[in-house]
């Protein structure tokens, strides 16, 4: 009969209350992105229109070509009447002119320009229609779940939603696909045509120092943020909206950021494929393997937790072949009581066949003279 074994260690958290996060914004989503923890979230599956927030789309396939050889930040595309007269937000572009890419990128991450998104889809795709297209394909081979979008600026259509979910995700990727490039979004001004605006991110103007991403606001969403910022090699990204002013959208995002980074601090238990625990194998060609994760077994926790955190290793046994490396073996699991607060998948390094039939003979014959302790020697080490 195969049984479950669980491994408990603890780690004693001393606090006096564990508070829930509060905010005005109608959807918000804090990330701790070297834990790949949620911190808190508020709504962040609701689809919504948001706003200039997707140019950070558009950018990212204009990064995703320039990484591809496809583009170039010396490349030209000419401006044409339908980009020239689109309202809102602008970089101020002429029609005819020839503008660079690069030029092109500052407008739309700096002074949020929907005539430098126009200029930009037309000059990739052809059309608007088409570049709107390839965004929401684009945006499902990266991990968007629930992304449409039909334009390039984030103009407000019943049909161009993202969730915060999707925008964070996008975030994350924007942020490790493109670390030659990514540092456009921290830039505080830029000047075209003799025209200086400042970037319109609220954090970048702060003790923060944030370095990203993009702010967003039209009437049917309301005022959003999606930021991100560094202190201490850890990173943070919050993802706000429905906020019904601009000074709120600055004062909120600054808020959650703070107590992000002074009430909540990262715990590390392993490292990506540390060796957890050497697990004995039954009727195998091998007599045990080792177990790891894959990623880093760490979790983003509130500073001040009376509560303890308990880590356990959960695995079935007696470990019986064929093993596949590809497929885990086990899990560790942190929880606070009897609630899992995070999980990682464990695996072994190697493949582990079954043994032959005179082998397994031999095998369950030392079993019923010599017992557990010879065949599973480690065993008790567990």
């Amino acid at each position: 009969m195969k049984k479950i074994y669980f491994i408990f260690f603890t780690f004693l958290i001393l606090s006096n209350k564990v508070y829930a996060i509060e905010t005005i914004a109608k959807q918000a989503i804090l990330y701790d992105m070297d834990t790949k923890s949620i911190i808190f979230k508020k709504n962040s599956d609701q689809l919504v229109s948001p706003s200039s927030m997707s140019k950070i789309m558009t950018i990212y396939y204009a990064f995703k070509k320039i990484n591809e050889g496809e583009l170039s930040l010396d490349d030209e595309f000419t401006v044409s009447r339908k980009a020239w007269k689109k309202g809102g937000s602008k970089m101020f572009v002429k029609v005819n002119d020839k503008v660079k890419v690069e030029d092109l990128i500052r407008g739309i991450i700096v002074q949020s320009g929907n005539d430098a998104c126009i200029v930009l889809a037309e000059g990739l795709s052809g059309s608007e229609e088409l570049f709107s297209e390839e965004l929401t394909e684009l945006g499902k081979e990266i991990g968007l779940k629930n992304s449409f979008f039909t334009n390039s600026t984030g103009w407000p259509d019943p049909q161009h939603l993202m969730t915060l979910d999707d925008l964070l995700t996008l975030s994350i990727k924007t942020i490790e696909d493109f670390p030659e490039l990514y540092h456009y979004y921290s830039e505080k001004e830029f000047t075209y045509s003799g025209i200086k605006q400042l970037n319109r991110n609220p954090l970048l103007f702060t003790e923060l120092n944030s370095d990203g991403l993009k702010t967003g606001h039209t009437s049917l969403g309301g005022y959003g943020l999606v930021a991100t910022v560094m202190k201490n090699k850890r990173r943070l990204i919050l993802v706000l909206n429905g906020l019904n002013s601009s000074k709120n959208r600055a004062r909120e995002a600054e808020r959650l950021i703070k107590i992000g980074f002074n009430q909540y601090e990262n715990l590390k238990s392993a490292d990506k494929n540390e060796k957890l625990k050497t697990l004995n194998v039954w009727g195998g060609d091998k007599k045990s393997v080792d177990i790891f994760s894959k990623e880093e077994i760490s979790i983003t926790v509130p500073k001040r937790i009376k509560k303890n955190l308990s880590y356990s290793i959960k695995y079935q046994s007696p470990i019986i072949p064929p093993i596949n490396s590809e497929e885990p073996i086990g899990e560790f699991l942190i929880k606070k009581n009897k609630e899992i607060l995070k999980k990682f998948e464990l695996y072994t390094n190697e493949n582990v066949g079954k043994i032959n039939f005179f082998q397994k003979i031999i095998h369950n014959f030392k079993y019923l003279l010599f017992g557990e302790s010879v065949i599973n020697k480690k065993w008790k080490n567990l």
